[in-house]
C-alpha cells in the first residue's frame, strides 16, 4: 500500500478548510464542538449563509439540547426537522423570535444584524454582562440597522464579535456566513460565557 504525502489533520474532513484560511481556527474549534457540521462529509461550504434554523440549533446544542414544550406554533417549522426543538428554546426564552405572523424563517440566512440580536439575547440569557456598547458613527451605514437590534450590534462591535465588513460599513443586513459564524460563535465562547 502507498502513503499519501498529503497531511490531512485528523479533525478535518473538509477539502474546501485548509490551515492557511482565516477562519481555519473557528471552524475546528466549531465542528469539534459539534456545533457546525459539514454540509457534506467532506465539505464546510465556508462561504455559504447560515440559516436562521441553524444559529439557534448551535445556540441550543451548546445548552445541552433543552427540552422546550409548550411553546407557540411557528407555521413554517415543520415537526421532527433538526432545528425544531431549538426554535422552540430559542422563541420560549426570548433568545429569537420570529418575524410576527407565527412565521420563523428557519431556513432564511441569518443577517448580520439579527446575529447580533440573537447573541446580545443569549449572553443576557446566560447571565453574561452586556454593558460594553461602540459607538458607530465611524459607520456610514449605521442607520440601516434595525431599531430592534441597535443595542445588540453596538454591543456585539464593542466586543469584537461583529466587525466592520470594511473601516466604514457594517452591513446590517448583509448574510453571516457558514465561516463568519464559526469565527463569531468562537470568540463569544472564549470572550463573553467564560
Amino acid at each position: 500500500h502507498s502513503i499519501s504525502a498529503v497531511f490531512k489533520p485528523s479533525w478535518n474532513p473538509f477539502t474546501d478548510v485548509t490551515e492557511s484560511d482565516w477562519f481555519y481556527g473557528a471552524v475546528r474549534h466549531a465542528y469539534e464542538q459539534n456545533w457546525i457540521l459539514g454540509t457534506s462529509n467532506t465539505t464546510f461550504s465556508p462561504e455559504l449563509s447560515t440559516q436562521r434554523g441553524m444559529i439557534v440549533t448551535i445556540l441550543w446544542r451548546m445548552e445541552g439540547q433543552p427540552e422546550a414544550a409548550g411553546v407557540r406554533d411557528f407555521t413554517d417549522v415543520e415537526e421532527g426537522r433538526y432545528y425544531t426543538e431549538a426554535v422552540a428554546w430559542a422563541d420560549k426564552n426570548g433568545i429569537a423570535m420570529g418575524y410576527g405572523n407565527n412565521k420563523f424563517g428557519p431556513s432564511d440566512p441569518v443577517t448580520r444584524e439579527q446575529l447580533a440580536a440573537i447573541l446580545y439575547r443569549y449572553a443576557q440569557y446566560k447571565g453574561c454582562d452586556t454593558t460594553a456598547k461602540a459607538d458607530l458613527s465611524k459607520f456610514t451605514d449605521a442607520a440601516q440597522v434595525g431599531s430592534y437590534a441597535v443595542e445588540a450590534i453596538r454591543w456585539a462591535n464593542a466586543e469584537g464579535l461583529v466587525s466592520g465588513t470594511s473601516d466604514t460599513t457594517l452591513t446590517p443586513g448583509g448574510s453571516a456566513t457558514r465561516a463568519q459564524a464559526a469565527v463569531i460563535l468562537t470568540r463569544f465562547c472564549q470572550n463573553i460565557v467564560k
